[in-house]
């Protein structure tokens, strides 16, 4: 008796039937939306070390202003942001390994060619804007802080 009481209250509490649950899964689904051509970029990292775009497209030729955001909460000194264009066909890793040198200048290798642009190294709550312009092409951004290049990136695509 308390079994088929039981039972069909408790199927009932977690939604019924299976189909149920699937069709929630599937309704949830959504396809991420294709990146807009912006020349006014807002882009956030976070403690999780992660920038909320990993794509930008920009028109090429003309002036881009970009917003770094560090919404983190952790120290610079341990959890520091900033984005760092590099020049086509520059070598990632060799570039990160070559930031990780440059303490005393925030990460930021001086001199180097395959930096483009790049943002000075934020802590919790702060925020830096520069503008450049980029021809034509793809180019990757990351961020130079010992350990971040690895999931910190993504590509501005200039058209």
């Amino acid at each position: 008796m308390f079994t088929a009481f039981v039972v069909p209250v408790l199927l009932t509490a977690c939604g019924g039937n299976p189909k149920s649950t699937e069709t929630t899964q599937t309704e949830a689904t959504t396809e991420t939306p294709e990146a807009t051509i912006s020349n006014t970029i807002v882009i956030t990292a976070s403690d999780q070390m992660k920038y909320d775009l990993t794509e930008i497209k920009v028109k090429a030729g003309e002036e881009v202003t970009l917003t770094l955001k560090n919404a983190g909460t952790m120290a610079k000194e341990a959890m520091g942001h900033n984005f760092v264009l590099l020049a086509q066909g520059a070598d990632v890793a060799a570039f990160a390994t070559e930031a990780m040198a440059n303490k005393a200048s925030d990460y930021i290798p001086t001199g180097s060619k395959a930096i483009l642009v790049h943002t000075k190294l934020l802590g919790p709550g702060e925020s830096d804007t520069i503008t450049f312009t980029v021809p034509a092409g793809e180019y990757e951004f990351i961020c130079s802080f010992p350990g971040h290049y690895g999931m910190m990136r993504g590509k501005v695509i200039a058209e």
